[in-house]
């Protein structure tokens, strides 16, 4: 499990009382049992098992007692259907939901869970498909790109959308006007305008001159200027979504390590870029936190994200990360993604419940699914902080998340983000797609750590490793 499902959690879980439920406990609470012909007409209540948490959805008191609301009054309101609610903590849940699946009994229903959680149980989600057409479920009202991101990987409709966390820029308007600086473009395809009314375009060029000029030593000196001591840095020009090399290459061009035939890795150009890039601008440039400095005390150590710390100008991230922004000041707010080159990309994170295929009641569970998905929406977005995946839902979520903080936040940024999602997503599937993963994962922490490598060797080290895994 990748470490960006773990910050995804963190994203709403504040204080974690740990919960460990056992593999069939249940922590929903049942309405009395009624006769409704759900089975094929036997009067019999069918007992449907919803399975958290493979991302969030554990938190003790922001969440659970929703959930447990929304279990009490589906069963009430369904009587030909028993839901129980099982919660198995986020860091026993990958292997709980697997043994489960080895001894033949899986759950029925499985959420929140991300694109990435699910494709670590690759084949194992029922297709919707056939369910969809029988019960008439309208997936008109969504964006069709959202439908497609649940249609990849040769499994048919695995997912429904529901909650979309597309990638802004956040910034720091008060670094930028202490450095005397404009802030950045809220409109795609709007310039980047300098202060002396030139223009240039809004890319990671861009970025890398901004952020050599937002960071500063503790004498006060800028990046560009002679004089300036790398070695006392106080406050970065930019830090990236660092979580999965994946990730950090979808910001410079969609993309997947499997190139197509489900046996051939090929690592996308634009994402070797992308590390390149970014390797430089920790190791060579400086406008990046190298990896010892960012997982210190005094950077992201204590608060996940080194923007977290309000010392850092910009932050390319997920909506989710809102979560965080507010403990270094007020004093923030969210631009476009910059482009790479003429492609702009804003990678997404997206969540929700799936149906294993070994359901015994797959069109009971495709009922509760509709629910969540419908009724329970709502209650569960807020719940999750997740943006309706639903656009006409959209004004409605973001006016009441707005009450949360005290500044006022461009939200049409993060609304206009979702139209350069990645697609195939970041996070979609792969061959042996664990120990891939893992391999994916060294290689960042290797690259954080460690200054004076080859890249491009580095690069094709990963690529030989990861077709040598999928080879096996």
């Amino acid at each position: 499990m990748s470490i960006v499902e773990t910050r995804r959690r963190l994203a709403i879980v504040i204080p974690m009382l740990a919960l460990i439920v056992s593999a069939c406990g249940s922590q929903g609470t049942s309405s009395p049992a009624a006769s409704s012909g759900a089975s094929g007409g036997t009067g019999e209540t069918v007992e449907i098992r919803w399975y958290c948490c493979l991302g969030t959805g554990e938190d003790a008191e922001a969440q659970l007692p929703t959930e447990n609301r929304i279990v009490e009054e589906f069963n009430a309101t369904h009587p030909n259907i028993h839901l129980t609610f099982e919660v198995v903590t986020y860091d026993e849940a990958r292997d709980t939901l697997a043994t489960q699946l080895a001894a033949g009994n899986p759950p029925d229903i499985v959420g929140p869970v991300g694109i990435g959680g699910a494709e670590a149980f690759h084949g194992e989600w029922l297709d919707l498909n056939p369910l969809i057409e029988q019960s008439g479920f309208d997936l008109s009202k969504y964006e069709q790109a959202a439908v497609e991101l649940y249609a990849a990987g040769g499994e048919g409709q695995v997912g429904i959308p529901f909650a979309v966390y597309p990638s802004v820029l956040f910034y720091r308007k008060s670094l930028f006007d202490e450095a005397g600086l404009n802030e950045p473009p809220h409109a795609y395809g709007d310039p980047y305008v300098w202060p002396d009314g030139t223009e240039a375009e809004w890319n990671y060029d861009t970025i890398k001159e901004l952020g050599l000029r937002l960071t500063v030593d503790e004498n006060g000196k800028d990046a560009t200027e002679a004089g300036f001591d790398p070695s006392a840095v106080v406050q970065y020009g930019y830090e990236p979504q660092r979580d999965d090399l994946r990730g950090m290459g979808a910001y410079f061009g969609p993309g997947s390590i499997d190139s197509g035939d489900g046996q051939t890795a090929e690592i996308p150009a634009a994402w070797a870029d992308s590390w390149k890039y970014f390797y430089d601008g920790m190791w060579k440039d400086g406008f990046i936190l190298t990896g010892p400095d960012y997982d210190s005390d005094q950077w992201a150590g204590q608060v996940d994200y080194a923007f977290f710390t309000g010392r850092v100008a910009m932050s390319t991230n997920f909506l989710w990360s809102t979560y965080g922004v507010a403990e270094g000041g007020d004093d923030w707010d969210v631009a476009a993604v910059p482009a790479n080159g003429s492609t702009t990309t804003s990678p997404l994170n997206a969540d929700t419940f799936r149906i294993m295929k070994d359901s015994k009641h797959p069109s009971e569970a495709f009922e509760v699914l509709s629910y969540f998905l419908q009724d329970a929406s709502p209650d569960l977005l807020n719940i999750y902080a997740g943006m309706p995946a639903v656009p006409s839902e959209q004004d409605d979520f973001f006016t009441t998340y707005q009450e949360q903080f005290p500044n006022q936040v461009d939200w049409q940024v993060v609304k206009d983000s979702l139209q350069y999602a990645d697609i195939p997503n970041w996070e979609g599937y792969m061959p042996a797609y664990n120990e891939t993963l893992d391999r994916i994962l060294a290689y960042g922490d290797k690259w954080a750590t460690t200054e004076g490598l080859n890249m491009d060797d580095e690069i094709a080290a990963l690529q030989a490793e990861i077709q040598g895994i999928w080879d096996q």
